[in-house]
């Protein structure tokens, strides 16, 4: 039987009068590509950051990498990886002194380091670009660059929160190459994304709306379940953009 890299049950999250995610419940299994798709505001971000311990549920229960958020949130981030948009890379330094920054903060030394980190550099092909600045890396090589740095200390679970926005297709398409070969050595991959395409790849996903779990399944399964036999995963978003406008 496969085990569970994340399961939640009943979780829940409330801000003042606002619940930002109302009785969650899902299972997600090591190994897995696995996404969380639904429009601005319907509790994507709030569900990944109580996921990773950066956020105390109002009620209910998550375990991730066999820990419970709610008794030891500062040992999952010892298990898990984090990479957004906006990942705080240093663009001041070089990508290799970013990369050893980011090994020593997860507690890598000298030659554990050193070690890691030509790992992977050659993971992902980022030997080009290590005497470069950060800052002057193009949207792709900084999108590299960042997940290098989230999976330096091994993590059993990878959360990507909008990881492509503003990066051109051809870096997407590589960046998602490097996702599956993840997976495939085991990584539990957990993707956010606004891009039907992306969505499509992954092997589930969840679709959200106002903090609510609309449809659960293979991206086929869940627009069928919104939509209809015949809908698509663009149908479906758009369905769910409509409603959380109106």
């Amino acid at each position: 039987m496969t085990l569970a890299a994340v399961e939640t049950r009943d979780l829940t999250r409330r801000f003042a009068t606002l619940t930002a995610v109302s009785h969650l419940n899902l299972r997600i299994d090591e190994g897995e590509v696995f996404g969380l798709l639904g429009p601005n505001g319907s509790g994507k971000t709030t569900t990944i950051r109580m996921l990773c311990g950066l956020l105390d549920p109002s009620e209910g229960t998550a375990v991730v990498a066999g820990i419970d958020v709610r008794v030891a949130p500062e040992r999952i981030r010892q298990h898990i990886g984090y990479m957004c948009q906006r990942f705080g890379l240093y663009e001041d330094l070089t990508a290799a002194e970013n990369l050893g920054f980011y090994g020593g903060i997860y507690g890598l030394r000298e030659a554990a380091l050193a070690t890691r980190v030509s790992e992977v550099v050659a993971l992902l092909g980022l030997q080009p670009r290590l005497g470069q600045l950060a800052g002057q890396l193009s949207g792709g090589w900084k999108q590299r660059l960042a997940l290098g740095c989230a999976l330096l200390h091994r993590p059993d679970v990878l959360f990507l929160d909008e990881p492509t926005a503003g990066v051109d297709p051809a870096a997407r398409r590589d960046f998602w190459h490097m996702i599956h070969d993840l997976a495939q050595h085991g990584t539990t991959v957990i993707v956010t994304t606004h891009y039907m395409d992306e969505a499509a790849r992954c092997g589930r996903i969840a679709m959200m709306s106002g903090g609510h779990l609309i449809a659960l399944g293979t991206p086929a399964e869940v627009a069928a379940q919104v939509v209809g036999p015949g809908g698509t995963l663009e149908d479906a978003f758009i369905i769910l953009q409509q409603r959380a406008e109106s």
